[in-house]
């Protein structure tokens, strides 16, 4: 099977036909059109605040979405080029699961977060970022910590823990990313981002491509997440291939919805000169600029991961994502692994109920918390 590289610096499947209900491909039924409008952040976390970390070049604001009030925090690292926002959907399922509290939050140059080098993207300096963030919101006691990232933000969620800028780490979460995958995937990034849309004439346009594109499968996920992803020029970005741009490496629809993205088109076109004179939407991060890091987020990365003295979990989308060392690894019953099929890379915001559901058991089994009543396990 061909595969694509995804946004996330590793490689991905293509979109597989029917699957999940969630899924870009889920027939909406004669005559409906799916909604991409954007939604809050509002309907999947209870706060927002951003938080100021003092170091030496000046202050560093990083932007956190919070939740729950009691029991282990779950501190949540999104992918590259992504943001918390990622998180949405899957905060408010597993908030409904197990007694836990969330911080999601945006790493330095992603998202809203606001610091002085935004161009060190280094997975040092990033997981330090993560330690100060904690220390700045717990002080010297800070709560038991379980650490989940998906991606880059699984890099970073390993070196951070493997660095112990946690020193209350209850375990480490990783989703769908594995050094050997990574490492070969990464000779392919440019060209995949090279093929990316430029610009988008709106967010709505940027959440439809996404979906259609296959980059997130869930349209939940994608309505409130692509905000974190996007945004919009202060000046006005070149117009060539921002009304078309939906067009591009965007997967053939079913027969019901051919009609609606004819009439789509017709009106992209349409607004194209209006788009010349408008601000469009264009990507929050150039990841194209952070080349020189991507070796350090993934080399060495399972010796890490195996190495980290607490109960590890690993989600993947395939187990074709594993790699020598971490077979290895799993055979010795070093870690616990599950797979999740039938969703692309961003497994978290493809399947939510079921990464919540993986990690809601495998917490409870270690007994770092426990279901909320009428849950069962």
């Amino acid at each position: 099977m061909e595969r694509q590289l995804h946004l996330n610096l590793l490689a991905s499947r293509p979109p597989i036909a029917g699957g999940l209900q969630s899924s870009s491909k889920m027939k909406m039924g004669p005559g409906r059109k799916r909604d991409f409008s954007p939604l809050p952040w509002s309907h999947y976390f209870e706060t927002m605040e951003d938080v100021e970390v003092e170091n030496e070049n000046g202050k560093d604001i990083f932007r956190l979405y919070c939740s729950g009030s009691s029991g282990p925090v779950l501190l949540l690292l999104h992918g590259g080029g992504h943001s918390a926002l990622s998180w949405a959907v899957f905060t408010s399922v597993i908030c409904s699961r197990i007694n836990c509290r969330v911080v999601a939050m945006d790493l330095r140059a992603h998202g809203d977060t606001e610091v002085k080098q935004p161009e060190d993207l280094s997975a040092n300096m990033m997981a330090k970022d993560v330690g100060k963030v904690v220390e700045l919101l717990y002080g010297d006691n800070p709560p038991p910590i379980m650490i989940i990232g998906h991606s880059m933000g699984g890099a970073i969620a390993v070196h951070t823990a493997a660095a112990n800028h946690i020193p209350s780490l209850l375990g480490l979460c990783v989703i769908d990313v594995v050094e050997g995958t990574a490492m070969d995937a990464l000779n392919s990034m440019q060209n995949f981002l090279r093929c990316r849309p430029k610009t988008f004439k709106s967010l709505e346009n940027a959440i439809e491509w996404s979906v259609k594109s296959g980059q997130i499968r869930n349209i939940e996920s994608a309505r409130v997440s692509m905000g974190g992803q996007v945004k919009k020029c202060e000046e006005s970005c070149s117009s060539p291939g921002v009304s078309d741009s939906i067009g591009e490496a965007v997967i053939e629809e079913e027969a019901d919805e051919e009609e609606e993205e004819s009439s789509n088109k017709k009106r992209m076109k349409e607004d194209d000169q209006e788009v010349k004179k408008e601000s469009v939407f264009t990507w929050r991060v150039e990841l194209s600029k952070t080349e020189k890091y991507w070796d350090g987020w993934f080399r060495g990365l399972s010796s890490l991961f195996l190495t980290c003295p607490v109960p590890k979990l690993l989600l993947l989308a395939g187990v074709d994502r594993l790699d020598k060392d971490l077979t290895i690894g799993q055979m010795q019953g070093k870690f616990q692994m599950q797979v999740l099929p039938q969703c692309g890379h961003a497994v978290h915001e493809d399947a939510p109920e079921k990464v919540a559901d993986a990690l809601a058991t495998f917490m409870v089994r270690h007994k770092f918390t426990e279901f909320k009543e009428g849950i069962l396990c």
